[in-house]
């Protein structure tokens, strides 16, 4: 049974979990009809906090980290119902390098400054991690759960989650932090170039 998650709480992963599901959902209303495209991204970091290369940061143009460690499924351009995943990654936790020590799970609406949104207009967005058994597992056995509660009225590009080492174990953190300049703005924070 998955673990349901509030903001700020941290549980530690499952130690046999070799490769996981991480799944994010939303559902979207159509303002002054423009649809929405949100996309979930994943950020490798050193223990710095930063990417320690280009090819840390995995998103629809990116959609394989080195190693393939980290695998985005590519872009969803329409949101769903809020009750299945949009968009999902796969880590595989043998193949993360040493040197990184986080893995940041962000979500971002496309071109938000121009169509006027937001995150306060999204509704029913989660993100839940799946214990896969093997490489041909696609849906996996839910481990836990974390559904935004909270009202994100000006921002455009959320962290949802940090999965990080800790002691040689894996954590997951529910962070739900919002920035407003959409993606950009997470793009620098990790100490990377637009």
């Amino acid at each position: 049974m998955a673990v349901n998650l509030q903001k700020g709480q941290r549980v530690t992963l499952d130690n046999s979990m070799k490769l996981a599901l991480v799944g994010l959902g939303w559902q979207t209303n159509q303002y002054d009809g423009v649809e929405f495209d949100l996309d979930a991204s994943a950020f490798l970091l050193g223990a710095n906090g930063k990417c320690l290369k280009d090819e840390d940061f995995i998103f629809y143009n990116n959609l394989r980290s080195r190693n393939d460690a980290v695998v985005h499924q590519g872009d969803e351009l329409q949101g769903g119902d809020g009750n299945s995943d949009d968009e999902q990654i796969i880590i595989d936790f043998t193949k993360i390098p040493s040197e990184i020590e986080k893995i940041a799970v962000c979500v971002s609406i496309n071109d938000a400054e121009i169509n006027h949104q937001n995150f306060g207009q999204v509704s029913s967005a989660y993100i839940r991690v799946a214990k896969l058994a093997n490489e041909f597992d696609t849906v996996g056995e839910d481990q836990l759960r974390f559904d935004l509660a909270e009202e994100f009225s000006i921002e455009t590009a959320l962290v949802i989650c940090e999965i990080y080492r800790h002691n040689g174990v894996w954590k997951f953190n529910a962070v739900a932090q919002g920035y407003q300049g959409g993606l950009a703005t997470i793009v620098r924070n990790y100490g990377l170039h637009c």
